[in-house]
């Protein structure tokens, strides 16, 4: 009998397997090994607060990340930066803190192709978490069904110029192509202010895509910024759009409680309200001001002070586009 542990299984041997070759051996016995090429970054505030605004039942996280434990998870030699290590384990008392029934671990750029972590990850509690997986056009249409029944239900592309390892246009048509038919999402990290070199691409899509933090906008410029105002329009002119008002510790100018970055999450709920996600975008690698993740929840009601629109952005739209169960 082919079972959901059986499925995790047979992926995390493949992407083992087929990947090994990216993962980093180097490491010290304390942690993760910083390079020149990958230097180290801060790790999360280690002392969440209990927010004051309590979330709804099957509030979802609907981006996150856990980094290790090394020895059983290591980082890509290829990676750009090193974290501090970030486990389940922490994370789930993250949730306890803040409230957060339901999860979704996007796999982070320092495992490459290798989604293992995740994988695991799902598997603890399959209810519960889902997964944004990172992908290339070597997966068989076999594998990818395999990851679709694992819980994983879309795949990411970070276009960052600050990031080394672009992903080849070529490579994401034929991704695209492959997972069309399973009911998956695509997860873009595209800036706003470059938006334009991607419009023909995203407006051509076969499915559905989603956005994360906002299109990196930043607050300094206000939203009023010609990039910030054409992602709007795209938001509200396109239905496969979708848009994670996550980050605004990467958005603002002025830092915590990040007044600066209301208005932007605000103008973006309003333009399209079925089709807006919430996330808390934990460890929160590569920020210059680090949050408090109590912080992060007690912005959901000014970013939607309507109770009706706080279910959609942290309940009923993640369960649409992730497939969790109705609350």
């Amino acid at each position: 009998m082919i079972t959901r542990r059986t499925t995790l299984t047979t992926l995390a041997s493949w992407t083992v397997a087929m990947y090994s070759s990216s993962l980093s051996s180097g490491r010290a016995a304390d942690g993760p090994v910083a390079t020149d090429k990958a230097p180290a970054v801060p790790g999360p505030d280690p002392h969440p607060r209990t927010p004051a605004f309590r979330l709804p039942a099957g509030t979802v996280d609907t981006h996150m990340h856990i980094y290790g434990p090394i020895a059983k998870y290591p980082y890509s030699d290829a990676r750009s930066y090193t974290p501090p290590e970030a486990p389940l384990t922490t994370y789930r008392a993250l949730q306890r803190t803040l409230g957060v029934q339901r999860a979704v671990f996007v796999s982070a750029t320092i495992y490459g192709t290798d989604n293992t972590i995740v994988a695991d990850a799902i598997a603890s509690d399959p209810k519960n978490y889902r997964g944004v997986a990172t992908i290339d056009d070597r997966l068989s249409d076999k594998q990818i069904e395999a990851m679709d029944r694992a819980g994983f239900k879309g795949c990411r592309f970070t276009f960052l110029s600050r990031l080394r390892n672009a992903p080849d246009t070529r490579v994401f048509d034929r991704v695209v192509d492959q997972i069309k038919g399973l009911g998956w999402h695509v997860d873009l990290y595209i800036e706003a202010d470059k938006l334009d070199t991607f419009l023909p691409m995203l407006r051509k899509l076969p499915l559905p895509y989603v956005i994360d933090h906002m299109g990196a906008v930043k607050a300094a410029a206000g939203v009023e910024q010609p990039g910030f105002k054409g992602l709007v329009e795209l938001l509200r002119s396109d239905e496969k759009c979708w848009m994670k008002v996550t980050g605004p510790e990467r958005a603002t100018a002025t830092g915590a409680p990040f007044d600066d970055v209301v208005p932007f999450a605000r103008r973006l709920v309003e333009a399209a309200p079925d089709r807006v996600l919430w996330g808390t975008d934990w460890p929160h690698p590569n920020v210059k001001f680090m949050p408090n993740d109590g912080d992060l929840v007690d912005l959901v009601p000014r970013y939607a002070p309507d109770p009706a629109l706080q279910r959609k952005l942290l309940v009923e739209n993640p369960q649409k586009l992730f497939g969790f169960d109705p609350v």
